[in-house]
This record gives C-alpha cells, sequence and structure tokens, in this order.
C-alpha cells in the first residue's frame, strides 16, 4: 500500500478534476505482478493499469488500491467491476469514496464474494489525495500557501528587495509544487513588483497549472504582463467594478478575465474559489503576498502551509502573513507539522491546520 501511494502522488497535478490513486496487484502468491496509477483525467483508472501489466496472474491475487475502487460509469468503466472480472480474490483500500456518484465499490466487490478491507495506511493516502478530497467534502479547491522567508520571518529588505532570498535549489521545488497542483494564485502587489510568469519550468511533461492574478481594481496586469504569454492559460479576477489596464474587447483576453464581488481590503476569496471549482480546479497554490495571504486565511481557505525558511537575517521588512482576521493568542491558527526538510541551504516546513476543537 506504500508503494500504492507512492505511485499515486505521481498524477498529482494532471488528474483533476479527478482523484490520484495508485494500485498494485498481488497474485495468489504475495507476489508483486502489476501495477498502475490514474494518469490522467478521462483516461484508464489505476486500477485497469494495473490489472493490464498483472494479466492472468491476478487471477486468485489481491489488490491493494489507495481510493476505494469506483461503482459508477463515466469516462471509463466501474473499477470495481474490471477487479471482479479478472478474478481478483481480495481487495484492500486505504480511503472510503467520499464522492456520492462513485462510491459503493466495496458493497458490489463484497456482493461478488470478494472480502474487502478497508483502512490501510488511511492517513497517508488521504493526505496524497487532500485536493480532491477536500472539493469533494467542501465543494472547494484545496489550498496550498506557499512562502519564502529569512529566520527573522521577513519576505523582504526594508528597501523591498526580495531577490533572492532563498536558495536555487528551494525555488526549483517551488516548481514541483506548481506542477502538482491545478492553480497558481498571486495579487496585485506581487505582480507590480515581480512581474511574475508563474509557469512550470524544469519539470518534464508536467501540466501547466492556471496562472490567476487578483488584480482587484484591474491595475496591475499591463498589456505586456508575463502572465498574459502563450506559456499557460491565464485568468485575471478583478472586481465587478473595475476596468482592466488591458485590452479586454479583444476576444481571447476578454475570456481571460473573471468578475468578482469586493470584500474588505480585495475581493471576496470565496467566490474566487467557487469559480476556480466550477472550472475543475481542486488544488490552488497560493503565491501571493501578505496582503492576499492574509485575505486566504481570513476567509478560512488555507489549508496547507509551505514554507522555505533561508538561513538569513534582515532585521527589517515586511512579514510573510498580513491580518488574517487574527487579533488575540486564543484566535491563533495551530498548525500540525507534518515534514521538514533541507532543501540546499533552506528549510522547506510543511504544516496543515489542526481542527479547533468545538
Amino acid at each position: 500500500m506504500r508503494h500504492a501511494i507512492t505511485l499515486a502522488a505521481r498524477g498529482l497535478g494532471s488528474t483533476s478534476p479527478n482523484p490520484v490513486v495508485g494500485c498494485v496487484v498481488l497474485d495468489a502468491a504475495g507476489e508483486s505482478v502489476g501495477e498502475g496509477w490514474h494518469q490522467r483525467a478521462g483516461g484508464p483508472h489505476a486500477e485497469v493499469h494495473a490489472l493490464r501489466a498483472a494479466g492472468e496472474r491476478a487471477r486468485g491475487g489481491t489488490a491493494l488500491v489507495t481510493l476505494e475502487p469506483c461503482n459508477h460509469t463515466g469516462r471509463t468503466g466501474p473499477c470495481a467491476q474490471a477487479l471482479i472480472d479478472a478474478g481478483i480474490a481480495r481487495v484492500v483500500y486505504a480511503v472510503g469514496d467520499p464522492n456520492p456518484t462513485a462510491t459503493g465499490g466495496a458493497q458490489t466487490l463484497r456482493a461478488a464474494g470478494i472480502p474487502v478491507e478497508q483502512g490501510l495506511l488511511e492517513a497517508a493516502a488521504a493526505e496524497v489525495n487532500a485536493a480532491w478530497l477536500t472539493s469533494v467534502r467542501l465543494g472547494r479547491p484545496h489550498v496550498t500557501w506557499k512562502y519564502a522567508a529569512t529566520l527573522d520571518g521577513r519576505i523582504a529588505a526594508a528597501d523591498g528587495t526580495s531577490r533572492w532570498i532563498t536558495s536555487a535549489e528551494a525555488r526549483a521545488d517551488v516548481h514541483r509544487l506548481r506542477a502538482e497542483c491545478d492553480a497558481v494564485v498571486v495579487g496585485s502587489g506581487t505582480q507590480r513588483a515581480d512581474d511574475p510568469h508563474l509557469a512550470v519550468r524544469g519539470i518534464e511533461g508536467a501540466v501547466q497549472p492556471l496562472r490567476v492574478v487578483v488584480d482587484t481594481n484591474g491595475t496591475a496586469v499591463t498589456p505586456d504582463a508575463r502572465v498574459l504569454d502563450d506559456a499557460a492559460p491565464t485568468l485575471i479576477a478583478v472586481a465587478d467594478d473595475a476596468t482592466p489596464a488591458y485590452d479586454t474587447e479583444n476576444a481571447e483576453n476578454a475570456a481571460n478575465v473573471v468578475r468578482l464581488p469586493r470584500a474588505e481590503g480585495g475581493l471576496d476569496i470565496r467566490t474566487l474559489l467557487d469559480v476556480l471549482h466550477a472550472r475543475g480546479v481542486r488544488s490552488v497554490l497560493l503565491e501571493g503576498g501578505p496582503t492576499l495571504a492574509g485575505a486566504f486565511v481570513a476567509a478560512g481557505a488555507v489549508d496547507r502551509v509551505v514554507g522555505y525558511l533561508a538561513p538569513v537575517l534582515l532585521g527589517a521588512g515586511p512579514a510573510a502573513l498580513t491580518g488574517g482576521g487574527i487579533t488575540t493568542i486564543t484566535e491563533a491558527l495551530r498548525l500540525d507539522v507534518s515534514e521538514t526538510v533541507r532543501i540546499g541551504p533552506d528549510l522547506r516546513i510543511t504544516a496543515t491546520l489542526v481542527a479547533k476543537e468545538h
């Protein structure tokens, strides 16, 4: 199952709006004879890839799957039936399928006389599939806030300079994060300061994420902005009463603009996430500055934080987070650190929000 989870992770960034799934098939003697993962939306599911690799050796064997085998016919057939037809004698899956249109695979398998077990490495499998699970359970994309800072918490010097706080190795790792997400989001402050490109570089075969700029007043994205090139699709979010600085009468540009209601200090974040979810976005990488990060935090829309800390001291300059609706220590958002990794000279810390007790 641990290997199946590793296989599932290979599909990050390329399967939306579907989940990432991995599968390993063992023959009757317990030897691994087939493996696979869901590689792209509309393509064969993990179980189908693994069963094809196993061939006749799957008969009488065991299938280990990270997600309950699906029970419905969409662009592909039901995986529960494929397992039955292949003669699988036992199925073990990690996470139950919360999608009401696809759940029921375990019941179908049991009805066919196949023993089914649930829960093996469930937490690890759920973590790799956090984006899809969030989208099903909460009806919005899963949001990872990424930032880079010094050890004293500064994201730029007092004069505004910030290139480069972290190392080349850390910056390359950010491209991996981008490749694993469906959309990359920045705000007008980052757009003005950095004119970011936001596309994935250096990762072969990566599906380019949707580049999203939250440009409330429509003044940060200029006609020559790098995000308007053809390296990846782009969406500019502006207030419903704003007039963007670039040509929206052009049909191609107009399709890249979405108008949203204003909220305190910017746009309504929940509405933005609704729009992205409707476009099939299941995972968002928030790369914006402290103001946009604060707006997402205040909206309760940050699920995971990835911080790159450089062994650098600045003593002054902006902090990584501004606002967030937190005014006292009892309102602090508590995080559970799931990983700390050395990336070149820097430290990458990954943490998820701890559910508040009621």
